[in-house]
């Protein structure tokens, strides 16, 4: 059986490095491409070199026309704009799209959507698979537990970050939200700042902290009359979300066209 062809977006990034080097040594699949943005200047470069490999022999491209037929899926770990777009080459020429791309807004998702009506399109703010757990236990918890216990969310990533709060802390505050239905916009509380009064029970608050080399560390709080319960995770290596993001794309192969999560992908969307 041949290998599954694989095309890797921005992959002088480090998550678009750590990708190659996850393909690289992951059985069954295949780097067939590597997409960088018009005017990247790593066009034309050695894929293998990027990623601190053996030159490889195929070079970066900004062309999606010059990617080979064997593709099959597209690992995307870029910017919103850069999504969209991906999303209606992958509807364009029915391949898997998995993406990891934080800081969407209302009509990104709407273009997403609108694009996995030809194609599989897998989003989460975070491929890691301990987070998505974590978040399913979330949603279990936050509908077991009423509103007079509060949810806090703290984050804490890299200084190069540059959104806030985080795809992650947004996807456990959806689970939170999800638990309770209610509406995350509506509820959550992302700045205080001065005298802001009493906290809004039923409200989910947001902290976001930036600082060295941090990849990511979560903590949800339900804090209740005189008990707290507090949810932690720690991302200690980059290969977590890129060993998502393959095991995503395998999943997506063959699955019928429509917009999907790595709740779906694990199994844990009735969790």
């Amino acid at each position: 059986m041949a290998d599954v062809g694989l095309v890797v977006a921005g992959p002088s990034g480090r998550m678009g490095q750590t990708l190659i080097r996850m393909i690289a040594e992951t059985p069954g699949v295949t780097l067939c491409g590597a997409l960088a943005r018009p005017g990247s200047a790593a066009v034309g470069a050695d894929c293998g070199r990027l990623a601190g490999l053996e030159p490889s022999g195929m070079a970066v491209t900004d062309d999606p026309l010059a990617l080979p037929e064997t593709a099959q899926a597209i690992l995307d770990f870029t910017t919103p704009a850069t999504t969209v777009a991906l999303a209606a080459l992958a509807a364009r020429r029915g391949m898997v799209l998995v993406s990891g791309t934080t800081g969407l807004s209302p009509d990104d998702f709407s273009q997403l959507r609108k694009s996995s009506r030809h194609a599989v399109i897998v989003h989460s703010g975070n491929m890691g698979l301990g987070i998505n757990l974590l978040a399913a236990m979330i949603r279990r918890a936050a509908s077991s537990l009423d509103a007079e216990f509060d949810i806090e969310i703290l984050e804490m990533h890299h200084s190069r970050k540059v959104d806030a709060p985080s795809g992650t802390a947004l996807l456990l505050g959806q689970a939170a939200a999800d638990g309770r239905g209610i509406d995350l916009e509506a509820r959550a509380d992302r700045r205080r700042e001065g005298h802001t009064g009493a906290r809004e029970k039923g409200h989910i608050g947001f902290a976001a902290l930036r600082g060295g080399t941090v990849i990511g560390e979560h903590s949800v709080i339900l804090a209740g009359e005189h008990e707290r319960i507090e949810f932690r995770h720690k991302a200690e290596d980059r290969t977590m979300f890129a060993r998502g993001a393959l095991r995503a794309a395998l999943w997506g192969l063959g699955r019928a066209p429509g917009l999907y999560s790595m709740a779906d992908v694990l199994g844990l969307a009735d969790f």
